[in-house]
């Protein structure tokens, strides 16, 4: 444990060391990951929903309005992972479940985020079929065991190519809002305290991510929890007539992470060869609905596109006119942010000065 903590350390300084006099200009001259495999729920599902019969999909108009029309992202436009990917010099991955067994398209990795899945399988179980996270671990087995062997046919590139590339995953939302808080569909907030209920969401993403340790990753960017007590779908669900922000589901979300955070610790030093970083997107996140203008937002309560007050607890509805001036708003529709803010939070990463991912920056990391 003591010499991996020493070799992350002796990395980290190598790679402060090469920016301070190298500089990080062009990140894309400089990115050394070749694809970008995401794990996640509607945040970064971009398009996967479309394929199956999902009550949670985002494939219909608003969406998509500002990228030239409805591909499945949960957004007027872009997500986190696309920005990623540019900032990379990377193109962003197709959803697994668009492609063909021997389409060369998954070579630049493979996006296997769901709509409506969550850490434990039983999350999100009302919306009906989603792709929870053991299932796209399962489906990423199928990819590297059966469709990369096909274009890449010598294991020894494969493994390289598989631990060279850069492993995004946020999940964790869907674990609270469409589980632990939804006490007439599910039993978890009358069985396990807020700290306990943390602990084994935890739990199991700790095991799922030394799956994908054991199956070859090195590199992962996992993202934290926003402030999920500020979402319209929670302001509206808890009838608040302030439009403040929940304190109490925040505060199961600032648990969840703090222990995430000790968990990317964890694996750092226990995972021979791994380099984990940790995205805080809470404080960012907070910081934009406390200080909107400071962003150029207007508008920090009400959606964008969805009905009632502060957006009502749905997503948009199919040719619904949303809101014009789409830039000034946080929030796109209930539950998820506008391409916007997607882009703050990505260039919090990824960008040239970025400081909301630790310990070192997605770009740095992709060039380990």
């Amino acid at each position: 444990m003591e010499g991996k903590y020493t070799r992350n350390k002796f990395l980290l300084f190598l790679i402060l060391l090469v920016a301070f006099f190298g500089g990080f200009c062009t990140v894309s001259d400089s990115a050394r990951s070749p694809a970008l495999f995401i794990f996640g729920d509607s945040l970064i599902d971009n398009g996967n929903n479309n394929y199956i019969p999902a009550i949670a999909r985002a494939n219909y108009p608003p969406y998509g309005i500002d990228i030239g029309g409805p591909t499945g992202r949960f957004c007027n436009g872009l997500t986190v992972p696309d920005y990623a990917a540019r900032y990379l010099g990377l193109k962003s991955p197709p959803p697994y479940l668009s492609l063909s067994s021997k389409s060369n398209l998954i070579l630049r990795g493979v996006n296997y985020a769901s709509a409506a899945a969550g850490i434990l399988d039983e999350t999100g179980k009302h919306y009906g079929s989603r792709v929870t996270m053991n299932e796209q671990i399962a489906l990423f087995v199928s990819t590297l065991r059966i469709q990369l062997p096909l274009l890449i046919k010598n294991q020894g590139t494969l493994s390289k190519y598989i631990a060279d590339s850069l492993f995004m995953i946020n999940i964790g939302s869907n674990d609270y809002i469409n589980n632990y808080l939804l006490p007439l569909l599910y039993n978890s907030r009358s069985i396990y305290s807020s700290d306990a209920f943390a602990k084994l969401l935890i739990n199991n993403l700790s095991r799922q991510l030394a799956s994908l340790y054991r199956l070859g990753a090195r590199k992962f960017v996992v993202t934290g929890v926003g402030p999920l007590g500020c979402i319209p779908s929670q302001l509206a669900m808890n009838k608040t007539t302030t439009g403040q922000c929940i304190d109490s589901v925040n505060d199961l979300v600032m648990t969840f992470n703090c222990h995430l955070v000790q968990l990317v610790s964890q694996l750092n030093s226990t995972l021979s060869g791994s380099f984990f970083v940790y995205e805080d997107v809470y404080s960012p996140f907070t910081e934009m609905v406390n200080n909107p203008s400071k962003y150029g937002f207007t508008e920090v309560k009400q959606a964008c596109c969805g009905n009632g007050q502060y957006g009502g607890g749905i997503t948009c509805l199919p040719l619904q006119t949303p809101c014009a001036a789409r830039d000034k708003y946080v929030f796109w529709d209930a539950f998820h942010p506008t391409q916007a803010v997607n882009a703050i939070i990505a260039a919090g990463c990824f960008g040239e000065n970025a400081t909301d991912c630790r310990p070192i920056s997605g770009s740095m990391l992709a060039q380990l």
